[in-house]
Formats: structure tokens, sequence, C-alpha cells
């Protein structure tokens, strides 16, 4: 299966959801890693072209609902997905694999806010179903370009430093890029201003 057909796979695959939401004049994201990625990840986030998932996200943050989500699907040379605040946490009792990046949040979906800036490598986005209007509280950092995805997904940041870190994040396996055992995981997500 070529990378395309992978991307739109699942991409459009209901288990992806997108973050939204922030407090007013946050400007980013501070991401913990530990696993066989460690470190710290800087995300400048664009709330001057997506500020209702900017928002979403960072109020989701500011609540510390990322802390010790799992990056679920990781695929090499596209991208690497997290946010399943629902799901995806690791200190939440009967947390399964299995079960990550298969929900969201307890906030409303939020409309598209496509724009023109691309996918290259290090920008966030946020994931979706294969309903524009689906995105919540997953987003992704992409490992390398992936200009395909432009105007069909909402772009929220751009890493600006820790790509060493991003580049590191243990891989998924087979043809959905899903994480099996233990996986690579957001220990403190915090909004910088």
């Amino acid at each position: 299966m070529s990378k395309l057909a992978i991307a739109f796979s699942l991409l459009a695959s209901p288990v992806l959801v997108m973050l939204g939401g922030a407090p007013v004049g946050a400007t980013g994201l501070e991401i913990d890693i530990a696993g066989e990625a460690n470190g710290t990840v800087t995300i400048d986030l664009f709330e001057d072209i997506a500020p209702a998932h900017v928002a979403q996200i960072t109020e989701l943050a500011s609540e510390g609902a990322y802390d010790g989500v799992v990056f679920h699907r990781v695929i090499d040379g596209f991208m690497a997905q997290t946010g399943d605040v629902e799901f995806g946490n690791t200190s939440v009792a009967g947390f399964s694999m299995q079960m990550a990046g298969r929900g969201g949040s307890d906030r409303a979906d939020l409309p598209a806010e496509f724009s023109d800036t691309p996918f290259d490598r290090g920008v966030v986005g946020m994931a979706r179903s294969q309903n524009p209007n689906s995105a919540n509280s997953q987003f992704f950092i992409m490992f390398e370009p992936g200009h395909f995805l432009n105007g069909q997904y909402t772009v929220v940041g751009k890493v600006t430093e820790g790509m060493d870190v991003v580049d590191a994040i243990k891989r998924g396996t087979g043809g959905n890029g899903a994480v099996v055992g233990e996986a690579d995981v957001m220990t403190t997500v915090t909004v910088t201003d």
C-alpha cells in the first residue's frame, strides 16, 4: 500500500480525532515525551489560522488532559499521532493500547479551519474522521512533508524545537501504524505564552 493510500485510510478513519480549544493569549505548547523518545518538544500554535482548534487544545493542555497520553499511531516517513484523552491516557484505570486512538474528549467536535499552510516537516495538524468537522482532541506531527493533506486537515502549529525527539518516537507496525506494546507518552503538556 502506498504512503498516500495509507495516509488517506488513516486520516479518514473515525479513529482519528483532532484537537481544539485554548485560553486567549496562548501561543504554544511544551511537550515532555518519554519512551524510545526522551525529551521536550516545543510547538508554536497558529491561533491566527485555527483559533477554535488552538483554543480547544490549549484548554485541554491547561487542564492536564494530555498528560500521560500515548502516541498510538506512528508511521515512519509520515507522522506521529497522539491526543486521545478519552482512551489514550496510561494513568486511567483500564487503559488499553487497543482502544487508544478511538476517542476524543468531552468537548464538542470542531468545524474545520483549513488554510493555505502546507503540511511540511514538523507541522502539527488535527486528526479527524471522514467528516471534515470532526476534529476534537487528537493531533499529529509530520515527520516529512505530506502536501496531499493540504486543505484537507486543519493545521494548528509547527514544532520549533525538539524535532530530534519527534524523530525518535516509537514507530507503529502494519499499514495503519498502530503502536504495539509500550508506546511513547506525553508525560506533561504545558501551555506557553
